[in-house]
Formats: structure tokens, C-alpha cells, sequence
């Protein structure tokens, strides 16, 4: 179930909205000034961490843009070749 919380709340309640995560699979929207501003959501919900050295594949594996888009497609591509390579290996792997 999805829930909307204010900060100071969600703050007071901390320990009784993990149970409700963790135990019931609750969704949580913490509010900061009328506004969203942080979600707690189940471990589950969030999927496996990607790595930076992926977002080339990423971007690469997204459906095509059209023809209307090639000039935004392009761009995405110079964006792409100006990212510095990756270390072959790094210390926190």
C-alpha cells in the first residue's frame, strides 16, 4: 500500500513504518514542505545496483528515437564518445 507521510512523522514513527515496509510491503512518501522529497519502498523494489561502466549499454539498448528525434539522438551519441574510459580495474570492485 502506498502512504504519504510529512518529515517529522516519519521521523516520530521511524521503527513502526520499517516494520510496515519490511512485514507488509508498504510504500512510503516522505513530504518536506507540501513537497515529495525521499520514498522508503521495500529492498525488492529497488533492483540489482548498476554500475557506471554500464550506462553506455544502457543507453545503447533503448529503443530507437525516430526520425524526429535524430538531432536529440545524435547528441546523446557525441555525449557518449566524450566520457572518459574506465580504469580496467578499480581498488573498491
Amino acid at each position: 500500500m502506498q502512504k504519504t507521510i510529512n518529515a517529522t512523522d516519519a521521523a516520530r514513527s521511524f521503527s513502526e513504518i520499517l516494520n510496515s515496509v519490511k512485514y507488509k510491503g508498504d510504500r512510503y512518501t516522505i513530504v518536506r514542505g507540501g513537497k515529495p522529497a525521499a520514498a522508503i519502498v521495500p529492498v525488492e523494489d529497488i533492483g540489482p545496483p548498476c554500475r557506471l561502466k554500464e550506462l553506455g549499454l544502457l543507453l545503447r539498448s533503448l529503443p530507437g528515437l525516430g526520425r524526429d528525434n535524430e538531432v536529440f539522438a545524435h547528441d546523446i551519441e557525441d555525449l557518449i564518445s566524450l566520457q572518459p574510459a574506465m580504469p580496467k580495474a578499480a581498488a573498491w570492485e
